[in-house]
Formats: C-alpha cells, structure tokens, sequence
C-alpha cells in the first residue's frame, strides 16, 4: 500500500518546484530582484504576444540558456512540470478536438482540424515555457529578495491607496509555504497509509472521500502555523508601513543594466514581429 501511495500523490507532490528556493552564486542568482521581475513580465506578455510558432525556437534556446547558466539540474526544472502533465493534455486535447476549421481527420463524432492543431501548440508551448520560467524566478530568487523586490516596483501604487506591502508580505509568506505544506501533506499521507487509508483505488467520490483523514489535519497545521508565524511577527515588533528600513539595500549593477536593455530590445523585438 505505501508503494503503491508514493508511486501516486506523494511522487507528484515532490514535483512541485514552484516556490522553492534552490542558492547559488551563478549570474542570474546575482541578478537584482528587481531586474527579474521585470524580465519574468515581459516574458510571460511576450509568451501570449507570439502569433508565429517559430519564434518560440529561439525563445526555447534562450530559455535552456537560463537553465544552464543558473546551474541547477535541468531535471529538477523539468520536473515542475509533471502536476500539470492533465492539464496541458486536457487543454491540448479539447483545442484539438473543439476549434472549427479545415477538417483534417475523423474519430467518430469527433473531427481533428487544422486550426485546433495549431491553436493546441500554441498553448501546450505558452503553458510549458510559463511554468519553466516562474519556477526559475523563484528558485533563483529567495523569497527575501523578491518581497523586496515587489515592494519597490509596487511603491508608487501606495500614492492611490494601494497596499503594496501587505501584497507583497502575503506574496512572499505564500511562497515561502508551499514547499513546507506538501511537505506535511506528504508526511501525513504516508502516516494515513500506515493506519490503512487508500487514497488511490474507488471512483472520484470515493478518492475525494478519502481525502478527509488528509485535509483536516492538513488544515489544522495549517492554521497553527499562521498563529505561530503572527505570535512570532509580533514578537518582535513587526509592523508594516512607513518608516522601514532595509539592512541590505537593493542596488544596480552593470549587469543589471545590460540585461534591462535586453529586455526592452526582447520586447520591442516581440511586438515587431507580431506587427510585421
């Protein structure tokens, strides 16, 4: 039974990537938050901007680039991927199947044409390359690093009353939990399994069933860790607002530099291409 679990929803759950922090003293680790933010942006518009397949070539390459220079097992990048393996089948498999156009082939009632082909590469790819770059965002980012981040591109929105730092504060704790909740989720899978709960055989009502002995206490740790983690902001003090002060101020750097002009040429260079 416990192999059975741990080839199942514990595997999956060791596969998510999102959220973790992987240190490094590689270029992109030395990056300025500020200058990957701004990037990871202008990447995720441009992802949705490209109308031309072949273009995603020589983003594909730029984007192993990235991989190697930060040093961290492809694997482990690629592996971030598999929780979404249903969705990006689903998403490919009703693009497919649901887009009108020129008809290509039949299954049955079903019929296969040349737009839903092409609209189902487009958003398996826009999908993939989205994933693979948010996880190299954070996993060559500490969480501390993009709060600051955030903070200081959010600012100017405090002048009409938005509350950049309470945003960013939530942000960063989110972030900072994810690996510690599937942590625990695993945890308490494995000791369910041991008193001989299955979380994998049954119909969908019956999995869903099975899930209770899983979400309560995974709730209940939950909640307890958000009370400890006020107890200890108050402890010491903690108050967000004005009159903060950083003990590592963020800086500029030449590097930081020449990758914003790249950045910008990155995005002229998407918008020309989808005019022209």
């Amino acid at each position: 039974m416990d192999s059975k679990v741990s080839k199942g929803g514990i595997a999956l759950l060791k596969d998510i990537t999102i959220g973790q922090y992987i240190p490094g003293n590689s270029v992109i680790h030395r990056l300025d938050p500020r200058t990957k933010i701004l990037f990871m942006i202008t990447y995720i518009i441009s992802i949705f901007l490209i109308k031309d397949f072949r273009i995603y070539i020589p983003l594909g390459i730029f984007l192993l680039w990235v991989i190697f220079s930060t040093k961290i097992p492809p694997k482990y990048v690629l592996k971030g991927l598999k929780p979404l393996v249903f969705i990006i089948v689903l998403t490919v498999g009703l693009n497919i199947f649901m887009t009108p156009g020129i008809v290509i082939a039949r299954l049955g009632p079903l019929t296969i044409t040349k737009e839903g082909l092409n609209l189902a590469g487009f958003m398996a790819t826009r999908l993939i390359f989205l994933v693979m770059g948010t996880s190299l965002l954070t996993l060559t980012t500490s969480p501390k690093s993009l709060t600051d981040g955030l903070d200081f591109l959010l600012k100017p929105l405090t002048k009409i009353g938005f509350p950049s730092e309470q945003l960013t504060m939530m942000m960063t704790i989110a972030l900072r939990f994810i690996p510690t909740l599937f942590e625990e989720t695993d945890k308490i899978m494995k000791a369910q399994t041991a008193r001989g709960a299955d979380f994998e055989s049954g119909n969908i009502f019956q999995r869903a069933k099975n899930l209770i002995p899983l979400l309560v206490p995974l709730f209940i740790n939950a909640f307890r860790r958000a009370d400890e983690l006020a107890t200890a902001m108050e402890a010491r003090c903690y108050r967000v607002g004005e009159g903060r002060t950083q003990l590592k101020a963020l800086r500029f750097g030449r590097i930081d530099y020449l990758a914003l002009i790249f950045t910008f040429l990155f995005m002229a260079s998407i918008i020309a291409s989808r005019i022209l």
